[in-house]
């Protein structure tokens, strides 16, 4: 595998794209962030080169459909694309992947990880190396959505404002899934107060002891949180009992 072979491809992917729309820069950040999230996860599990250099070329292709909804619909709502399918349909059924690997040996790996990468909750892989990359690939996204939310503007993210989120109210279904352990699901959200809950509520789905680790290590639960104010003193008390819960989870967390 080729890497720097396979960057320099994407850049020229990337050329059909208006570069200079916050939102497609958004995803070209991303993307170079979910592969230094996938490096460290490696580094920090010792896998060997193969699934290093695997994992980094999975993590260059996984939001590749991401920028044909961007051009399509200006949107990142779930509605409007299955941006992991259209990756996957672009890249194996139309057969873009060659010009980024010319063996096929990691195809069913690389296509299931992008397949699934984005779904709501992994189900069972049976081959072991396959669930491997999956899992990484999922880790590693939501690890680096952790700077997106901690460094993007609000408006690109959600459309509005920090003070008009923290002024909304929490759906009940949204709070209550919070202390069942449980990911968001899409069709829950009402608010984009719910969506931003939704973005500390994934850290019950990441996989590994060691992508936690770096949760915790960076205060990732309490920044993200805090980065909206809650003047609403409903809001604001509820946030507190949730923030408290998600830091005890990611500190007690036994696989």
């Amino acid at each position: 595998m080729d890497f720097l072979h396979a960057a320099h491809t994407f850049q020229t992917y990337l050329t059909a794209y208006d570069q200079e729309d916050d939102k497609v820069r958004l995803k070209i950040i991303h993307t170079y962030g979910v592969i230094s999230q996938i490096e460290e996860l490696s580094r920090r599990m010792h896998l060997p080169d193969e699934d290093v250099q695997l994992a980094k070329l999975i993590a260059l292709l996984h939001d590749i459909g991401r920028f044909e909804q961007l051009r399509r619909f200006d949107s990142f709502e779930p509605g409007t694309m299955d941006h992991a399918a259209y990756g996957v349909q672009i890249l194996f059924d139309e057969g873009l992947i060659r010009q980024f690997l010319p063996d096929d040996t990691w195809d069913p790996v690389i296509r299931t990880a992008i397949a699934r990468h984005s779904d709501y909750r992994l189900e069972e892989i049976p081959d072991t190396r396959t669930l491997l990359h999956a899992r990484l690939i999922r880790d590693a996204d939501k690890l680096d959505n952790c700077r997106v939310k901690l460094e993007d503007d609000l408006e690109t993210i959600l459309g509005l404002s920090a003070e008009i989120i923290g002024s909304q109210k929490i759906s009940p279904v949204i709070y209550d899934t919070v202390f069942q352990n449980q990911c968001i699901l899409s069709a829950d959200r009402k608010t984009a107060l719910d969506y931003w809950i939704s973005y500390v509520a994934y850290f019950f789905d990441l996989n590994f002891r060691e992508s936690l680790d770096i949760v915790a290590e960076n205060d990732y639960v309490s920044r993200i949180i805090h980065r909206i104010p809650y003047t609403d003193p409903v809001t604001n008390a509820q946030m507190k009992e949730i923030e408290a819960y998600l830091n005890q989870y990611v500190q007690k967390k036994i696989f």
